[in-house]
C-alpha cells in the first residue's frame, strides 16, 4: 500500500500544483487512499519532496533532485515495484506497467538521467520513452533488466 500510495504521491505532485500536506491529503483520499495529515507528513519525508516557488508567490511540492551520480533507492523501488515488461519499435522504448503506476515508472526513468533518453509519455498502464537511436534503445532496455532484475 505504501509504494502504491508514494506512487500516487509522485503522480499527484507531477500534475498539480499541491501546496500543503492538507492539500495533498486531500487528493489521496479523493484517488481512494485513506490517509491523515501523519501519514502524508511521513511520506513526504520518505520521498524527500521539497518546495519550490511558483507564480502569483505560492510554492509546490517536487521531486528533491539530487545532484549525486548515483540513484536514488526509491526511484528503483518505484521502477521495480510497476514494471511489467518492455518491448522496442526502433528508438521508441515502450514499457508496460502494473495499472496506475505507468506516471511514477515514467518519472522514475526520467530521474535516472540517462543520456539516451530524450523522454517519455505515460498514460495508466504503458510508457512510451523516445530514445536517441536504436543503439541506445537496446542499451537502455538493458539497464532497465539488470535493475528490476537485482534483488535489493
Amino acid at each position: 500500500m505504501k509504494v502504491s500510495r508514494h506512487a500516487k504521491i509522485i503522480e499527484l505532485i507531477s500534475q498539480y500544483d499541491i501546496e500543503t500536506q492538507e492539500e495533498l491529503a486531500e487528493y489521496l483520499n479523493n484517488a481512494g487512499f485513506k490517509v491523515t495529515q501523519a501519514t502524508v507528513s511521513r511520506d513526504i519525508r520518505d520521498l524527500k519532496l521539497t518546495k519550490i516557488s511558483i507564480s502569483g508567490g505560492k510554492q509546490k511540492y517536487v521531486i528533491h533532485r539530487q545532484e549525486e551520480k548515483g540513484m536514488s533507492e526509491k526511484y528503483i523501488r518505484v521502477l521495480r515495484d510497476g514494471f511489467v515488461s518492455m518491448d522496442m519499435a526502433q528508438n521508441i522504448l515502450v514499457i508496460k506497467t502494473v495499472s496506475g503506476m505507468a506516471m511514477a515508472v515514467a518519472a522514475a526513468v526520467d530521474a535516472m538521467n540517462w543520456n539516451e533518453v530524450a523522454g517519455c509519455i505515460a498514460g495508466d498502464d504503458t510508457i512510451m520513452c523516445a530514445i536517441r537511436t536504436v543503439d541506445d534503445t537496446a542499451a537502455v532496455m538493458e539497464k532497465i533488466r539488470k535493475l528490476v532484475s537485482k534483488e535489493m
